[in-house]
């Protein structure tokens, strides 16, 4: 009896989570089971002899980690993907693929050496080369995960600059522990929603705190460029949930054998 293969996907947002979950309702041919993870909701997609469990985290790697320990620990998975969104810490384009081998922890104020998170395994592997045949535009290098969002360009330079970076997130560096932990293979495959040499049009991080929605939409009251950026970044998250999705597509049609990478 073939062992049943399991991969866990990890994304922050709901509309990261949505971006995957459309890939997986297209290609694969079973109903999606819905399971409580001691109160955070999976879904569940069988092909075959592989299943893909896909989570939503929330922002941040803390929430990141509660939410992967949940999940890896309960039984075995053969991979864990931390997915989603990016902001991309080379020149590039908007929806662009980073996929990432290893992750660095950089927390406000780290310098010098920072510690790496490496990754190397042959279903990772597999997904990495997945995106490299698949014509769309791709980076693989290291991640750097940070505990806030990083909006200023002078900003995401110096990170790029100190850790040699091809993406940025919040949540890869602390996936990868848990995986680590829960001795899984693990790799970051996410797409391009700002750029290396673009502000933010405010600070997100406003959004994160208590009662952040409130804060963040008073400061862009009667800011109209405020405005225009906020609509920018959701055209360009818009283009990066459709490359998410085409990736995500191809992918499991290739771990399928419907047609050849």
């Amino acid at each position: 009896m073939t062992p049943i293969k399991r991969v866990a996907l990890f994304a922050a947002t709901s509309w990261e989570v949505e971006a995957v979950r459309a890939a997986f309702e297209t290609e694969t041919r079973q109903d999606v089971a819905r399971q409580d993870v001691d109160g955070t909701a999976v879904l569940v997609y069988k092909e075959g002899t592989r299943e893909y469990w896909l989570a939503r985290t929330g922002i941040g790697p803390e929430k990141a980690r509660r939410t992967a320990r949940k999940l890896l620990m309960r039984q075995p998975f053969t991979l864990a993907v931390s997915t989603g969104f990016a902001c991309a810490l080379v020149p590039t384009e908007i929806g662009a693929l980073l996929l990432g081998r290893e992750a660095i922890a950089m927390g406000k104020g780290d310098a010098g050496r920072l510690p790496v998170r490496g990754m190397p395994d042959d279903e990772g592997e597999a997904m990495i080369r997945s995106a490299q045949v698949s014509g769309q535009v791709h980076h693989v290098g290291r991640f750097v995960s940070t505990d806030r969002i990083v909006g200023n360009a002078a900003d995401k330079r110096q990170v790029a600059g100190l850790t040699g970076a091809v993406g940025l997130d919040m949540e890869s560096a602390a996936l990868a522990d848990e995986a680590r932990r829960a001795r899984a293979s693990f790799v970051i495959v996410r797409t391009v929603s700002d750029l290396l040499d673009e502000d933010l049009s405010l600070d997100f991080n406003l959004f994160l705190q208590p009662a952040g929605w409130l804060k963040g939409m008073a400061s862009v009251a009667g800011h109209p460029s405020r405005l225009a950026g906020l609509w920018r970044l959701r055209r360009q998250s818009r283009t990066a949930a459709g490359n998410l999705t085409m990736f995500f597509r191809r992918y499991i049609n290739t771990v399928a054998g419907r047609f050849e990478a």
